[in-house]
């Protein structure tokens, strides 16, 4: 049955290596739609095994698994019903910009050098960065071991030896040979493992980036927050400062006899109350610093210096808010994303090579040997040989079905991850767009709100200090002043880390150039040709 008279298929469009998947969908003849992933279902075949489809953006399925079948008895039926992820062509709460904005260096527009330093050094020093590095070349090895299938292996060896005994000989025997052994791609089992290492070191790529994505972000809202706590640490301060006037104030006019002891009490108690959030702001300064530490890879002590070396610095002001690219083109630029599809399609290919076990294997293997009694005679007389053969499973006990479902298993578990990381994208992006947005509301609330609270602790403090008012209202408006000051902070530092999540949530925080991992052409079933693209 060819692939273009399957039912219940479909192609994604909107994916990674969009030019693969219109070329497979033009040779498949299948309508493209706009839908990420499908659902596999396992069923009893007749005999005969199809690569599975439409597992990813690249069509991994309709072309790369299932482009034509090949007769197994006994062997399972991989298809492919019309499910999985439907990426929607806009965003249910944002819109959609018509020209897509480089967000590869995003922190830089937050206007803070002493950010710009910390995600730069980030990127050289942290050690999940440098975890990352070395798989990816774990990643690397394994394709120079995987291409190194489709070379022969040569082994030599040289001996000699000597009898011993009452009638043995006074020479010695020499003998010097090498063994060549070679395998044939008869079926595609070697290239089959190639496109799964190669598909490996993309993974390994694409989660290296996201790994810089992830850690860019982290580093960037722990210095917002250190800013955060460092301004409401001078806040804090700056409003004992006018207490300690409050309090002076109230038991000068408590010894005059115009006002009653509550009224220096009533001061202490506000005094001891602010200073009280000092050391728990301290503290969080503290925490902040030394998470930027741990992520630029150092030990703490310089951070917090840098962070408190000269007048607190306010809290990074993002740029206005925009509209962003559509749903799959945010998608494309998420690197777990392709990393997730990079496993795919390795796990996909893995099925390919296990299902090789299943057809002959042409082997061929060579000597060549040399021996005399004597170093002078050793290359007088060459002998070799040379097999060449197929070999052909007849029973292992169901070793090799085994191996298959194994890896049929987890093509689908890698399926679902793959779902899985395109919710969890979509989910992101609509959250971190209403964070933003209502982050922006929520400022400009809480200035009018300082503003008033401003006016209003200027008049309540002179109608005080004349008697028209008690030091009850003035406490009153004096602390909605504190009040408004630190949820001002708050707010100014929720909405730069809303424009942090929701740039990490496009993708930002990393650029494709630097991690271009080409992944695997279509493939053909074994015993099909391969398809060139």
């Amino acid at each position: 049955m060819a692939c273009s008279q399957r039912k219940g298929r479909f192609l994604a469009t909107n994916g990674i290596g969009n030019e693969r998947v219109k070329a497979c969908a033009s040779r498949a003849g299948l309508r493209e739609r706009a839908r990420i992933g499908g659902h596999v279902r396992l069923t009893k075949g007749a005999g005969r095994f199809c690569r599975i489809g439409t597992l990813a953006f690249t069509a991994l399925a309709g072309c790369a698994i299932l482009g034509g079948c090949a007769t197994l008895g006994g062997a399972r039926n991989l298809e492919v019903e019309e499910a999985g992820v439907a990426v929607p062509p806009d965003w249910a709460f944002s819109e959609a910009a018509a020209v897509p904005v480089d967000l590869s260096e995003y922190w830089t527009a937050l206007g803070d050098p002493l950010l710009d330093s910390f995600v730069r050094q980030a990127i050289v020093e942290n050690r999940d960065i440098a975890l990352g590095i070395a798989r990816l070349d774990q990643a690397r090895a394994g394709l120079r071991l995987a291409r190194a299938g489709y070379l022969p292996s040569v082994s030599g060896r040289a001996g000699v030896s000597r009898d011993v005994g009452d009638f043995a000989r006074e020479e010695f025997d020499l003998s010097v040979g090498a063994d060549v052994a070679w395998e044939a791609d008869l079926f595609g089992r070697i290239s089959r493992q190639v496109d799964a290492s190669r598909a490996d070191l993309a993974g390994a790529g694409y989660s290296l980036a996201d790994v810089q994505r992830l850690i860019v972000g982290q580093v960037a809202i722990q210095t917002v927050q250190a800013r955060a706590f460092a301004e409401q640490l001078a806040i804090a301060r700056s409003t004992l400062v006018f207490q300690d006037d409050n309090l002076q104030l109230a038991r000068w006019r408590n010894q005059a006899g115009l006002v009653s002891s509550l009224d220096v009490e009533q001061a202490r108690a506000q005094r001891a109350q602010t200073a009280a959030t000092i050391p728990l702001l301290e503290s969080n300064l503290v925490a902040s610093a030394n998470a930027i530490a741990t992520l630029i890879g150092e030990a703490p002590g310089r951070t917090f210096e840098a962070l408190t070396e000269s007048e607190p610095q306010p809290v990074p002001i993002p740029p206005a808010a925009s509209g962003f690219a559509a749903p799959a083109e945010v998608l494309r630029q998420r690197p777990d994303l392709r990393a997730a599809e990079a496993d795919l399609i390795a796990a996909a290919a893995r099925i390919s090579v296990a299902r090789t076990d299943l057809l002959p294997a042409a082997r061929i293997s060579g000597t060549i040997a040399t021996g005399a009694t004597s170093l002078g005679g050793l290359f007088d007389i060459i002998t070799g040989n040379l097999f060449a053969g197929l070999t052909q499973l007849i029973f292992d006990g169901g070793r090799t079905g085994a191996r298959i479902d194994s890896a049929e298993a987890a093509a689908r578990a890698s399926l679902a991850s793959y779902e899985r990381t395109v919710l969890s994208a979509l989910e992101e992006v609509e959250t971190a767009a209403v964070d933003q947005r209502t982050a922006d509301e929520r400022v400009a609330i809480t200035e009018e709100a300082l503003d008033a609270a401003n006016n209003s602790a200027f008049l309540a403090r002179n109608q005080y200090e004349a008697g028209l008012t008690d030091f009850q209202r003035l406490l009153v408006v004096e602390n909605q002043l504190l009040s408004a000051r630190n949820q001002l902070v708050s707010a100014q530092a929720d909405r730069a880390t809303a424009f942090i999540r929701l740039t990490q949530a496009l993708g930002g925080g990393w650029r494709a150039s630097d991690y271009d991992f080409p992944l695997p052409a279509t493939y053909a079933a074994p015993g099909q040709a391969r398809t060139a693209e």
